[in-house]
């Protein structure tokens, strides 16, 4: 094939801009944006000036509140505009100028306001709550200040939380030597691709030939990889420790029970949510197990590894979606969500929030972004294919609950918690598998559809919770006073790892230090929520798909709800109550009857 042959993406200027975004309703031009940079700019220092009057009255600390929420609020504009400038295209000089600017005045506006916290907290709670009854205006801001207040207990003296943070970067450095080794000074090897060519070994090389059809493509990739990772194991369990021990020593220097509770407790999460779903997940194990044998039956290998686990086992089907015939999809699709939801997604497609399709120099992947005063914009890079209206209805979930949050509370509450954020997106996707599913009769598609969503589910709860109880151990035996050295830590997950997928698998002793190149062990405590958030989605839809439209009402109740509550009382508006175990198994029960049609699927097409 000639270079001339090949199809060249098209710039950004050659995009018919019906599949571009419209982002002068944020900014007509760029005179518009400068005025508001300029604006919070000069505004920065006025804040710094508030210092010291907070406790000086019900009107001063109203007035400190809104004064620096209103200049947030502006430079969240601001923000915005230039970072999806940017993405749309990051070779662009201009777009990069603008982006760099505006992360410097963010940097800038934390630094000025960094006073505000710490002053709020000391002042008494008889004091504030005095202030509260004081000033109906300020009692608006009452669940805001809970949320900051409710940590005062944690909070330490003046000098003792200025000696923490100054310690910030130096209990840092096991984190950030692991993401410098993983992610730059680890070489592998040169591998055979699927067409026999010679390949460098890469964590991204590693996640395409992982998926390869060809057997001894996955295992030389899968042996190399880990290869590489058991020859620095000491060195990585040296690093996963450092973090574990900077986790373990917050905790207790703030008086928390343990690292758990402490990083938990920001979100106002009971540890009961954690354990609950790690019980839930490994009562249902035996559905994973069920799972992985018929993985090895459709792949028709005498012994199924580890590496077989992410290789395809159905074709992709031959459905094909324009942009357009996605829309009207996707409009199906959520039509169970009512006339009131469905009109905001129109709005959205016929406003242009959705920047559609590739072109040089843009961002890859998808996401839905946007704050309280502009639209919640959909960055695509658009294919014609299932994956790209799974994207579709993913990133509009993501959209329609900003839409919804920004629309029915004050700003302070127009937001949301990382712990509800899946959820919206991911109950799109699970409406948008039983709309498919009822559509579409073809046996290829119907096994497609049902693999992708049982892939989706074993990933996101079996892995992650996997997952979730690794990192329990580990911070459990580091206050114990038990090293995690890297034979430690290997025994532990290997076991583990045995546990999860059952008999059908071999255990291949290389998976033992998977746990040594997994980036989320150094994020603390937050691999759960995926497993929690997936699960009640998949609870949600059910509920929606009912057709008792009380359980729609409640949902939507829920998109509404933004930040105005903790979020397991949001969620327990919506109908799922995570402190109990109930939308666990309900979950499971979906997921048992999609297996189900599977196994019967693929028995009635002869797959064995």
């Amino acid at each position: 094939m000639q270079l001339a042959d090949v199809k060249q993406l098209p710039t950004r200027d050659e995009v018919d801009p019906k599949f571009t975004w419209d982002l002068t309703p944020i900014y007509a031009t760029t005179a518009d944006f400068e005025g508001d940079f300029n604006k919070v700019q000069e505004a920065i220092p006025e804040l710094e000036d508030l210092r010291g009057s907070l406790a000086t009255g019900a009107d001063q600390l109203l007035h400190a509140i809104q004064s620096i929420l209103s200049v947030i609020r502006r430079a969240e504009k601001v923000y915005v505009y230039a970072s999806l400038k940017h993405d749309e295209n990051t070779g662009n000089a201009e777009n990069q100028a603008l982006s760099g600017r505006t992360q410097t005045l963010f940097t800038s506006l934390e630094s000025a306001i960094a006073w505000f916290e710490p002053e709020l907290l000391a002042i008494d709670k008889a004091t504030l709550d005095n202030m509260l009854a004081q000033n109906s205006t300020l009692g608006e801001y009452k669940h805001y200040l809970d949320t900051i207040t409710d940590q005062r207990d944690h909070v330490l003296a003046p000098n003792e939380e200025k000696l923490l943070a100054q310690a910030g970067d130096a209990l840092g450095t096991a984190s950030n030597t692991f993401g410098v080794l993983n992610d730059a000074d680890l070489e592998f090897p040169v591998v055979e691709d699927n067409d026999g060519q010679a390949v460098q070994l890469s964590q991204g090389v590693y996640d395409q030939l992982i998926q390869s059809t060809k057997p001894a493509v996955r295992e030389m990739a899968f042996k190399q990889l880990y290869a590489v990772y058991h020859q620095f194991r000491h060195t990585l369990a040296s690093t996963l420790a450092g973090n574990v021990k900077t986790h373990n020593f917050n905790a207790q220097v703030r008086y928390y029970a343990d690292a758990r509770e402490a990083a938990l407790s920001g979100n106002h999460i009971p540890v009961s949510v954690y354990d609950t779903l790690v019980k839930a997940v490994n009562a249902h194990l035996p559905l994973l197990h069920r799972y992985v044998a018929l993985r090895k039956r459709i792949l028709g290998l005498s012994d199924l590894h580890m590496y077989d686990l992410y290789t395809p086992i159905t074709g992709e089907p031959q459905l094909t979606y324009t942009y357009e015939t996605a829309r009207d999809e996707a409009l199906k699709a959520l039509d169970v969500m009512g006339p009131d939801y469905l009109s905001h997604v129109k709005t959205a497609f016929d406003s242009r929030w959705i920047d559609v399709v590739e072109n040089q120099g843009k961002r890859s992947g998808g996401y839905s972004s946007g704050m309280y005063d502009t639209a919640p914009y959909i960055l695509l890079n658009w294919q014609d294919n299932l994956e790209s209206l799974y994207t579709l209805v993913h990133e509009m979930g993501h959209s329609m609950h900003s839409y919804y949050s920004s629309h029915n509370q004050p700003y302070q509450y127009g937001d949301y918690s990382i712990f509800v954020a899946e959820i919206a997106s991911t109950t799109n996707e699970t409406l948008l598998t039983d709309y498919l599913l009822k559509t579409y009769d073809e046996p290829q598609v119907q096994a497609f559809v049902l693999n992708h969503y049982l892939d989706g589910f074993k990933g996101t709860v079996f892995r992650q919770t996997q997952f979730a109880e690794f990192e329990q151990f580990i911070h459990e035996e580091d206050a114990a006073g038990h090293p995690l050295t890297a034979d430690h830590l290997s025994d532990y997950y290997l076991k583990l790892n045995q546990r999860y997928y059952g008999d059908a698998v071999q255990s291949d002793p290389e998976i033992a230090d998977e746990w040594a190149r997994i980036p989320h062990f150094y994020y603390n405590y937050y691999v759960y929520q995926y497993a929690t958030g997936f699960a009640a989605a998949n609870t949600l839809a059910d509920r929606i798909l009912s057709g008792d439209t009380s359980k729609r009402d409640a949902y939507l109740n829920y998109l509404k709800s933004g930040s105005s509550d903790y979020p397991i009382e949001v969620m327990k508006k919506a109908g799922v109550d995570m402190s109990q175990e109930t939308y666990l198994d309900q979950a499971f029960d979906q997921f048992e009857a999609r297996l189900n049609q599977f196994e019967k699927l693929v028995e009635r097409e002869g797959k064995r």
